[in-house]
């Protein structure tokens, strides 16, 4: 059990399970991840874009909290470390990628895909690579170490993201 989260030793294995695995994704083809991942980019663009930032971070860490949670349930019940069936770790990560950029993304209008894109392929470079440190904090105990590394990658990937925007904005204008 995660440190901090006793309450999901209530739950029931099913559920657990089903929620960290996002019901059958987490079970579809040779990486997982990765539709984690697509799934977390339909999380932002339904739920998180239109956000005031304030109710972005709000709604992002209550979703990193149940993430952690529910992760370091699964990884105890399935007696594995950190398995790859668990894609709950991407789903809520990934909107974190996007934190800021919703006016770029905006101003582009029907090429926002670019930005869509960009970041999807970034976060999953980075998640699967783990550079700059990202790999040492799997370390962390349960959930912490399920869900940390992924949100380094989505922290990365939106410095990334930025930093090309302002770029593209500095040229373009």
């Amino acid at each position: 059990m995660t440190p901090g989260f006793r309450w999901t030793a209530l739950l029931p294995t099913p559920l657990v399970n089903g929620l960290a695995t996002l019901g059958p994704l987490g079970g579809w083809g040779k990486a997982p991840g990765t539709v984690g991942s697509v799934a977390g980019l339909l999380w932002y663009t339904l739920a998180f874009h239109y956000l005031h930032p304030i109710a972005f971070l709000v709604l992002l860490l209550v979703t990193l909290y149940l993430g952690v949670a529910i992760c370091g349930e699964a990884e105890e019940r399935m007696m594995k470390r950190d398995p790859g069936e668990i894609i709950l770790d991407e789903f809520v990560s990934v909107p974190l990628c996007f934190f800021g950029l919703q006016g770029a993304i905006d101003s582009l209008g029907p090429w926002a895909w670019i930005i869509l894109l960009a970041g999807f392929g970034l976060f999953r470079l980075f998640d699967i690579l783990k550079p700059f440190g990202i790999k040492k904090l799997q370390d962390y105990p349960g959930g912490w170490g399920v869900v940390a590394d992924d949100v380094a990658a989505a922290m990365a990937t939106s410095i990334c993201l930025h930093i090309g925007w302002y770029i593209y904005a500095t040229i373009a204008w």
